[in-house]
């Protein structure tokens, strides 16, 4: 059983960073789509991050390019999403989510068949 476990949620100042971890664990395959899908309050989920392990290919939502940063640290099974200049319309919970290594449509948050529970980010103004 998949599980997912994420870290690093927290309250800052716009234009301050953040870095979130998602401790993964119970993978049987060889490869896995890890990503990051965010939901603020009153809005639909938005798919913010993928990367495609174990090649580190990574993707991004046109919104936090130049911004965010997704990483893998094979070793520890773990994935980080580095975030710069966070803005207040990044605040969200965000869930770390994972599907399988091949999954093509990888902005599509319900394509991703195994989510954390979340941790929260808010930016002030």
């Amino acid at each position: 059983q998949v599980q997912l476990v994420e870290s690093g949620g927290d309250s800052v100042q716009a234009g301050g960073s953040l870095t979130l971890s998602c401790a993964a664990s119970g993978y049987t395959d060889k490869g896995a789509c890890l990503g990051w899908v965010r939901q603020a309050p009153r809005k639909e989920r938005e798919w913010v991050a993928t990367i495609r392990t174990p090649y580190g290919i990574a993707y991004y939502t046109d919104s936090v390019k130049d911004r965010f940063t997704i990483s893998l640290d094979n070793a520890k099974n773990t994935v980080y999403l580095q975030m710069n200049s966070l803005k207040p319309e990044d605040t969200a919970m965000y869930y770390c989510v994972s599907g399988p290594a091949d999954l093509v449509q990888f902005s599509r948050p319900d394509e991703y068949t195994y989510w954390g529970r979340g941790t929260q980010v808010t930016v002030s103004s």
